[in-house]
């Protein structure tokens, strides 16, 4: 057996480091010819095309986070094809290695790739991207989502608070703050904060450039009152960190599975809807998994019988399906939200359905072989 996986490894990490490359190489090129609109737009800022490349190349650790799963189907698809229109695969067959053994050699390196799909995923490529996104902060404009920026919201015991955030800047500073403070009892809305930028320190946010509006009222028929007030400096006392603020201008996909699941904790204690963090949170669990399920998928092909020629079919054939498992995945996912699934199921759905389809076919196959 050790001679046997030593020569299916050699050949699926063979393959699946050359489609990885491919891949790679091809994403590497769509990123420059994209980065250079941003070089020409910030040129005058001093963005050169050696930051460019220097973006360009902390993008790679998100996309090989991406396509580890459809690179590891489709060299696995070729090396299980090419074993079987070869013969070779047969020979294994008569030597001793059952199906039960051919899926746990192949299940044993999907755990390798499992591994490193959850290294690049949860570590390598966040820090990447957030270097990426503070380099091009600096010469670009500030870190922001959509033209409103980002809502977040904090409790007090008496008062509610709902905070906006228009960008945040690479040295993390907080611009265009709007604070809207509202009474938990009635809801009635108590005050309005504009600062035109916010540092978070010890205890709160130090905010610069603060127009303060407090709507004040005697009694139930008195008259709102709106006392208007202007201040170099004022700080708010809240418990809201950098990391929430990040967190929520942030593309979720994009998050540390810890950082996202702090965030849907701090968004379910307000009182906000965390269906989306969720979905995207059991997605992030379950998505180094699905390279377990692509070797399943590519192991049938192995009990095919074909001519070497038609390898580039069943390539094909093996691509179209790895196509289809994600893009399964992200309608599951956009469904799921939209009618309100359960998180974990609306994430878990498109593996387990692949799965159990791949494992049919592949005992259909043993059976009739």
């Amino acid at each position: 057996m050790k001679t046997i996986r030593r020569l299916i490894y050699s050949e699926v990490l063979r393959a699946v480091g050359f489609v990885t490359l491919a891949f790679l190489a091809l994403f590497f090129f769509f990123d420059l010819v994209d980065a250079l609109g941003d070089v020409r737009d910030g040129a005058a800022r001093g963005y050169t095309m050696g930051y460019a490349l220097l973006v360009v190349l902390l993008q790679v650790p998100n996309h090989l986070y991406e396509l580890m799963p459809i690179a590891v189907l489709i060299g696995t698809i070729f090396v299980m094809a090419r074993l079987a229109a070869s013969s070779e695969f047969t020979i294994l067959r008569t030597s001793g290695l059952g199906p039960m053994r051919a899926l746990g050699t192949l299940l044993l390196l999907g755990a390798a790739f499992v591994a490193l799909t959850f290294v690049f995923g949860d570590y390598v490529a966040p820090a990447a991207n957030r270097a990426a996104q503070t380099l091009q902060a600096r010469f670009l404009g500030d870190i922001t989502v959509g033209r409103t920026g980002a809502w977040l919201k904090d409790r007090e015991p008496t008062r509610n608070y709902s905070v906006n955030v228009g960008a945040l800047g690479s040295d993390g500073t907080l611009n265009h703050v709007r604070i809207y403070e509202f009474a938990d009892a009635t809801g009635r809305l108590l005050s309005t904060t504009k600062a035109e930028k916010g540092q978070i320190v010890d205890g709160g946010w130090q905010l610069q450039g603060v127009e303060r509006r407090s709507f004040e009222q005697a009694g139930p028929q008195a008259p709102l009152k709106m006392q208007v007030t202007r201040q170099d400096q004022w700080q708010w006392p809240t418990d809201l960190a950098l990391d929430t603020v990040a967190a929520a201008l942030l593309s979720p996909d994009r998050m540390q599975t810890l950082d996202m699941f702090q965030y849907i904790r701090h968004l379910q204690a307000n009182g906000q809807s965390a269906q989306r963090y969720e979905i995207e949170f059991w997605r992030k669990v379950f998505y180094p998994i699905s390279c377990l399920v692509m070797m399943v998928l590519a192991l049938p092909f192995a009990y095919l019988h074909f001519r070497a020629g038609n390898i580039t079919g069943y390539v094909f054939i093996g691509v179209l399906v790895g196509i289809s498992f994600f893009l399964l995945n992200n309608v599951f996912g956009h469904i799921g939200n939209l009618r309100d699934w359960s998180p974990w199921i609306a994430a878990a759905s498109p593996g387990i359905i692949y799965s159990l389809l791949s494992l049919a076919l592949f005992g259909w196959l043993v059976l009739r072989q």
